[in-house]
């Protein structure tokens, strides 16, 4: 097979590694090493609920970790340092672009929100690329770009809780560091995973329509919304609120729950479409109805699994579903035109593939579930 894909991931994964490290040593410098471990335990609090949403979204056909750990890694350190090198400097030319807007409006309502969101945004840009096998429509454009966020705000809450340590004159009194916490760690915490997220659903959706002109005008198009909504976020109490709590129930709740019900709705369409394409394999005599059943439901993959557990094969059972997946999404990108000779090679790898996963699985069948499946 081609090496050259895996050299550059690999590539990227320690560069942006080596970016964190740095960033991490710098974050020591300013904090101090007691501060940083504080503040780094208490950053990964709403990290552990982004994490646990991300996962959830993407239940359905998980992506690589690789790939989603290299998406982390380029939030929480290359984007992050992008923004530290860029930022003063894009402060001094919106200063000079905006001279009647206040300078503390500048940096939180316009510098943040552009340098920010193309830093984070460019991390998903260099996934939907590097990663285009795995990388099939909006549900993955919004999970890598929600890995991306997530990086971001970890290192971000990690220097917002810092300067809450210093404000409040050191680790003896945590009275400032405890309000940021509980302001960002616990009632905002999706804030730049929803962010970011906008721009990967737009990228998603280019690469789901297939054809690589597609993907560089959707990013610039996905920096709009994602841009917006930073902006609307960091400037509700800067330019239109007065109270946070206002504030808060009546944009940022209603744009939670937005995102919310688009992600189900996009969940819904996954399922339909993993059913419809492995139907297609069914009447060519791949699967059986009663395997189309099983991994394109939600209750029948559970109840597949389910079984697996009881014969010992539940590793097995989740190779078959996974494959499955990877095989109707590959089976979308054939009919969508979308370098048809390459993932026809795909196709036929995973069919044979699939094959061989079903009679591992025959062989652990009990007799009484061989006469139920015949």
């Amino acid at each position: 097979m081609r090496r050259g894909p895996g050299v550059l991931n690999a590539l990227l994964m320690i560069g942006a590694a080596l970016v964190v490290v740095a960033v991490a040593l710098l974050l020591a410098m300013m904090l101090g090493p007691g501060a940083l471990l504080l503040c780094g335990v208490l950053a990964l609090v709403p990290l552990t609920i982004c994490v646990l949403g991300i996962l959830w979204i993407d239940r359905w056909d998980p992506e690589p970790r690789g790939a989603l750990l290299f998406a982390f890694l380029w939030g929480a350190g290359v984007s992050v340092a992008v923004t530290l090198l860029l930022g003063m400097w894009v402060t001094d030319l919106l200063g000079l672009a905006l001279a009647t807007t206040a300078p503390d409006v500048i940096g939180p309502v316009f510098q943040a929100p552009l340098v920010e969101e193309i830093a984070k945004g460019l991390g998903v840009l260099i996934l939907v690329y590097s990663r285009r096998s795995h990388f099939d429509g909006p549900v993955d454009g919004i999970v890598y770009a929600g890995a991306v966020g997530a990086g971001f705000a970890f290192t971000e809450n990690i220097l917002y809780f810092g300067s809450a340590v210093a404000d409040s004159g050191g680790l003896g009194s945590l009275g400032s560091l405890l309000t940021v916490f509980v302001m960002r760690g616990l009632f905002s915490p999706f804030a730049h995973v929803m962010f970011t997220a906008a721009l990967g659903l737009v990228v998603g959706i280019a690469a789901a329509k297939g054809g690589g002109r597609r993907i560089i005008p959707a990013f610039l198009l996905g920096l709009v919304p994602a841009i917006a909504g930073h902006m609307l976020w960091n400037g509700g109490l800067v330019v239109l609120f007065t109270d946070f709590f206002v504030f808060y129930f009546l944009i940022q709740v209603p744009l939670f729950g937005a995102a919310v019900a688009g992600v189900l709705l996009l969940r819904r369409a996954e399922r339909r479409l993993t059913e419809h394409r492995l139907g297609e394999y069914a009447a060519a005599g791949w699967l059986t109805p009663q395997e189309v059943g099983m991994l394109a439901t939600a209750a029948g993959r559970s109840q597949g699994l389910d079984w697996a557990g009881r014969c010992g094969t539940r590793p097995v059972m989740r190779d078959f579903i996974r494959s499955a997946t990877r095989l109707a999404f590959t089976r979308q990108r054939i009919v969508s035109g979308h370098h048809v000779e390459l993932n026809s090679a795909v196709e036929q790898k995973l069919l044979w593939g699939l094959t061989g996963t079903r009679q591992h699985l025959l062989a652990a069948m009990h007799p009484a579930d061989i006469r139920k499946r015949v």
